[in-house]
């Protein structure tokens, strides 16, 4: 809800494509450049207290941006600060929560399944928060969003201070300095090829998905002609394809297949990308965007299984501070690109590139798949997730 309410009060306020990638761009460029840090940080600490920390931070975000809109003295460059802010805070968030999946299971076979559930609940909330956003910012203003957005970090604090953890016990890696860590995780992460390849392919998906997000203002205005209503229908459309994705991998026992999976709905996310930017109408462009955003969640999320399930333990941190980066860090600049370039070209040819951009990634990814299985089958036979090598 705020999410949507942000990026219509700046269109509003501005009529400004660019400052709409802009505001997009500062509100993840924190996460892009802290999330290594996070990383390590994930891998030093209690992720139980950090989550505390985090989502405490960003109900202060919410309440501050509540403030600043009832007095009636928000201003761009108070939007532009504070979704820095927030950037900052989801970047140690993203990379903890994501490895604190692990610690909430009991039985390492239900990751796959723990991690598919936790996005059908992020993408439950994707199709649900703008389509009420929408009617909210049209019946009550965008203030109605950031107030609901900031009480609803009650229930998530409360949920946290309620759980019942195993004692945690300190990393014998903890005397290790920062710097040293750093420098392994990232050449662990870079130098096993699978990680390697996945990681590029998520962050190109994620620098285009970052550019449709930025322009869906501009289509629903502008080329669909209609207000925050029709918003929040486009973001629904693909918060609903993107929950039936979710649940199509909740589904599934394991990550077995999955490497596959990535490279067919990484194409369909393009495919959807550039059908959509040469759509005029929001009754046709809205299933446009259901197949998109089936797309877009089925290969970030089996990304996820992928490498939480091949990651060793003692670097899971840091390998997801990567995920992190690559899934969000890279969309701000995907964000900023599509704004500027949005304002030279138009938005429907901005994104019908990013379509094509993703195709050619996906292929490049389908003709590694071979050389990827052959590193991934090992860990899979170690893991008892094959019992014995396919021939």
């Amino acid at each position: 809800m705020q999410l949507i309410a942000v990026s219509w009060l700046v269109y509003s306020m501005t009529n400004s494509a660019f400052l709409l990638g802009l505001v997009g761009f500062s509100s993840q460029i924190s996460t892009f450049l802290l999330a290594p840090l996070a990383g390590v940080i994930a891998d030093r600490h209690n992720r139980h207290r950090l989550l505390l920390i985090t989502q405490s931070l960003a109900m202060l975000q919410a309440i501050v941006l509540y403030v600043l809109y009832v007095t009636h003295t928000i201003a761009v460059w108070h939007i532009i600060l504070l979704s820095f802010f927030l950037g900052a805070v989801n970047a140690f968030d993203i990379p903890v929560r994501q490895s604190f999946t692990v610690d909430m299971i009991n039985d390492r076979e239900d990751l796959s399944n723990a991690i598919a559930l936790n996005s059908s609940m992020v993408n439950a909330a994707r199709l649900i928060g703008p389509s009420i956003g929408g009617i909210l910012i049209a019946l009550f203003g965008e203030g109605t969003c950031f107030l609901f957005n900031a009480l609803s970090y009650i229930a998530v604090l409360f949920s946290l201070v309620m759980m019942k953890l195993p004692r945690w016990e300190r990393s014998s890696h903890q005397k290790e300095s920062v710097v040293l860590q750093l420098r392994e995780g990232f050449f662990y992460a870079f130098n096993f090829m699978p990680i390697r390849t996945i990681l590029i392919l998520l962050a190109v998906i994620s620098m285009v998905a970052g550019g449709v997000q930025a322009l869906m203002p501009v289509f629903a205005r502008d080329i669909f002609h209609g207000g925050s209503k029709s918003l929040g229908l486009l973001m629904a459309a693909s918060g609903l394809g993107a929950l039936t994705g979710a649940i199509y991998l909740a589904g599934r026992k394991n990550a077995l297949g999955l490497s596959r999976v990535i490279a067919w709905t990484a194409a369909i996310f393009g495919a959807g990308v550039i059908v959509f930017s040469r759509t005029s109408m929001l009754m046709l462009a809205m299933p446009v965007l259901l197949f998109s955003g089936f797309g877009m969640m089925v290969q970030m999320a089996s990304s996820n299984i992928i490498l939480q399930t091949i990651v060793e333990e003692d670097k899971r941190g840091r390998v997801m501070s990567f995920y992190t980066m690559a899934f969000m860090g890279l969309s701000p600049f995907g964000s900023l690109f599509s704004g500027f370039l949005a304002s030279r070209i138009g938005a429907n040819n901005t994104l019908l590139g990013g379509g094509f951009l993703c195709i050619m990634a996906a292929g490049i990814y389908a003709l590694h798949l071979p050389k990827l299985r052959s590193f991934v089958r090992p860990v899979y036979i170690k893991k008892g997730i094959i019992t014995e090598p396919i021939q």
